[in-house]
């Protein structure tokens, strides 16, 4: 291609401005703090019901590692806008204060978060081999925990390797030859308990 050939593909055409850049993102962030659970107000139009296996699972993960994720309290209404189920379980218990992070939105913009943001979240899809690699020597004591594991690993197909590896019982080296190559596989611990 010639030099002049290149000028003209390289050209803006006269009138033409560059492209203008989105403006940054808003934080609606506005701070954070804790909160006595009775006084924080259940969104009425909250759309989400929480079963019993879920509440076991994220009991379970509360008494094991304890808050990881704030209660988020929209300021503007005062009502609750993600974290629903970790407030009741909160009460259960009788919890003095739970972490709370307040954003400041309209009432659109907060029926906007209701509706879309643990969706959102549930769009991901899982990396299987990471996964896996996760999951095979994760052991929680917790019987809610270790169900909401075990679904997670049978829906991503990788139910069988794991509950092979929790199925064997070590003491005494009976299975240890059965083992090797296996990640995470210790000789002489009692898997699945």
């Amino acid at each position: 291609m010639t030099e002049q050939a290149l000028r003209t593909i390289n050209t803006k055409p006269k009138g033409l401005s560059a492209p203008v850049a989105p403006p940054p993102w808003k934080n609606r962030i506005v701070g954070s703090g804790e909160e006595r659970p009775d006084q924080l107000l259940s969104n009425p139009a909250n759309w989400r019901v929480h079963p019993k296996n879920q509440q076991a699972a994220l009991a379970g993960s509360l008494d094991t590692v304890g808050w990881v994720q704030q209660v988020l309290v929209n300021k503007g209404t005062g009502y609750v806008v993600d974290g629903h189920a970790r407030v009741a379980l909160a009460l259960d218990r009788n919890e003095e204060t739970v972490p709370v992070l307040y954003v400041e939105l309209s009432e659109d913009e907060e029926r906007t978060v209701l509706a879309t943001f643990d969706p959102i979240g549930a769009m991901a899809t899982a990396d299987k081999a990471r996964l896996e690699a996760l999951l095979t020597d994760l052991m929680p004591a917790d019987a809610g925990l270790q169900a909401l594991l075990d679904d997670l690993a049978e829906t991503n197909g990788i139910d069988g390797l794991i509950a092979e590896i929790r199925s064997y019982e070590l003491v005494g080296g009976d299975h240890a030859a059965e083992l090797d190559g296996y990640p995470y596989a210790e000789r002489g611990y009692p898997m699945g308990a």
